[in-house]
């Protein structure tokens, strides 16, 4: 038995929809000292893997990195160009894409629950995304990797409130509208 398969199409205008949404989501801001700001953006990567699954959801984030890299102003406080990539913050931007499958992964294409939602929010959106970027901001900053990872502890509480949210709307979602997600074929639990 074959599954019917998305057209092209569709797909394209989820990607679309989810690179803008983390783009938007750069307009929440918290600066802080070190050179990485809290931003709602991952909370979008969080999304698109939860929503879009392991092939859709890197493109959306790849489609926000491919503008970023030609200038334009779409990643948290209006950055953008190449410099952003050899930055203190360049390892998350990276970590957002391998995140993203691993979100999207572990959720399945079986029908989502919460604990699953929830343990590939904080597998993925936080523990992957960290493990690129910790090292990188140490190796730009220049401070020693203990540090550094001790320094992105004041990260933690934001990025779970993030994951918290990111389960929930997602499981909601599901309810009110299954047909958004990018599995041809969600069953139901």
């Amino acid at each position: 038995m074959t599954t019917p398969s998305r057209p092209w199409g569709a797909d394209a205008a989820r990607i679309a929809v989810f690179a803008a949404l983390i783009i938007a989501l750069g307009l929440v801001i918290v600066p802080l000292p070190g050179g990485v700001p809290i931003t709602g953006q991952t909370l979008g990567v969080m999304l698109a893997g939860l929503i879009l699954g392991p092939r859709s959801a890197p493109l959306a984030v790849l489609a926000v990195l491919a503008l970023a890299a030609v200038g334009l102003p779409v990643l948290a406080g209006g950055r953008g160009g190449l410099g952003v990539f050899a930055g203190p913050s360049a390892g998350y931007l990276l970590g957002w894409v391998t995140g993203v499958v691993i979100i999207a992964l572990i959720v399945g294409s079986r029908r989502i629950v919460w604990w699953r939602a929830g343990l590939a929010t904080v597998l993925g959106g936080i523990g992957v995304v960290y493990l690129f970027g910790i090292p990188v901001q140490a190796l730009v900053t220049g401070v020693p990797l203990g540090p550094t990872a001790l320094s992105s502890l004041v990260f933690l509480p934001g990025d779970l409130i993030k994951a918290v949210a990111a389960t929930v709307l997602c499981v909601a979602l599901q309810r009110a509208y299954p047909r958004a997600f990018g599995r041809t074929a969600l069953r139901v639990a």
